[in-house]
């Protein structure tokens, strides 16, 4: 079976016609295999949805429980038979209930990886090679520019940062989904064990990741009531990126705007948010990391999809392994 014939893209996203489903596509659809909760990958009125059970658990949260006229939970590693294939979900590592799919037929195994992260993280399953003929990876960060650092030393770059200035509110931006429980487990791993304050937008997701059992400590609302400023000097407040440019912000004591993001390693990118503490924080591979899953999985052939496509596919070609773009339109970094 040529792989195109097993996995192919369209409007909607990637098909599968012998299964007749697609994988995280950006319109509703009759069947939707999803990677992971990120509302890109994610979204509402599809009429069967499959995906791990905590990203069905997140989809709930983020779009109510009649997001889908039908869910089906698909555990780690288990053999599931759709028409005349068998898919199967992998870790990705990216955020909790992240998954890679692998899909499989007459001997051809194709792996659609989602977005993925191989650097271990306490907050989600380690990231799993899959060993596949064709592997579609993400290219978030597929230049040989983006080499990020290891996360626990931005992270004492803030806490050094809030020990050097105690009079003045550290507002962290990150995503609410991820990036949130990612920063905040990687705080308490680091030896702060002090009240975090968190914006509303941040609150059912860490408290799902708490069920889930993943201890993010002591979490209280930043609320900001009338004269009560100063009750945030040195603390560490964490909200959504889109909340700093609002009122919410300002209520704050003199506030230092920090933001966790693989993007932070573009200065340019800094500036123009008026980050004045960036941490290179990301939930995506960079670009040794891509290398070395590829080198990892050892595919036959691959195909590269939303991000920095061409770079990616050049080095696949430079170094004797087939390869071509999807240009899958529709996918952001929302993750990131």
């Amino acid at each position: 079976m040529p792989p195109q014939d097993l996995l192919a893209p369209r409007p909607e996203g990637l098909y599968c016609p012998p299964g007749d489903f697609f994988i995280d596509p950006v319109r509703g659809v009759d069947r939707a295999l999803i990677t992971h909760g990120h509302a890109d990958h994610a979204r509402a009125g599809h009429a069967h949805v499959m995906a791990t059970r905590e990203t069905l658990d997140i989809m709930a949260i983020r779009y109510g429980a009649d997001h889908a006229g039908q869910t089906q939970p698909a555990g780690y590693g288990e053999e599931i038979r759709i028409g005349d294939v068998t898919v199967r979900f992998h870790p990705a590592g990216h955020v909790l209930g992240s998954a890679q799919i692998s899909v499989e037929a007459n001997g051809l195994r194709i792996v659609a990886s989602g977005d993925y992260k191989p650097r271990p993280d306490p907050t989600c399953a380690d990231f799993e090679p899959v060993p596949c003929d064709v592997f579609i990876t993400e290219a978030t960060f597929g230049l040989p520019v983006f080499r990020h650092p290891e996360a626990a030393g931005e992270i004492s770059k803030l806490l050094r940062s809030v020990g050097r200035n105690g009079d003045r509110a550290h507002l962290v931006g990150v995503y609410s989904l991820g990036k949130a429980q990612r920063v905040i487990r990687l705080i308490r791993d680091a030896g702060y064990d002090k009240p975090l304050f968190i914006h509303g937008a941040l609150q059912k997701l860490c408290d799902y990741y708490q069920e889930q059992g993943i201890d993010l400590g002591d979490l209280r609302p930043a609320t900001v009531a009338a004269g009560s400023r100063g009750d945030f000097a040195g603390a560490i407040v964490l909200g959504p990126p889109s909340a700093f440019g609002d009122k919410w912000a300002r209520r704050f004591p003199d506030p230092l705007i920090v933001f966790a993001s693989g993007w932070m390693q573009v200065r340019a990118r800094a500036r123009q948010r008026g980050v004045e503490l960036p941490l290179v924080i990301s939930d995506h591979a960079d670009w040794d990391e891509l290398l070395d899953t590829i080198g990892t999985v050892a595919p036959g052939e691959v195909w590269v999809t939303h991000g920095r496509e061409e770079a990616l596919v050049r080095w696949c070609e430079l170094s004797g392994i087939p390869a071509r773009p999807l240009h899958l339109v529709g996918y952001e970094d929302e993750g990131d």
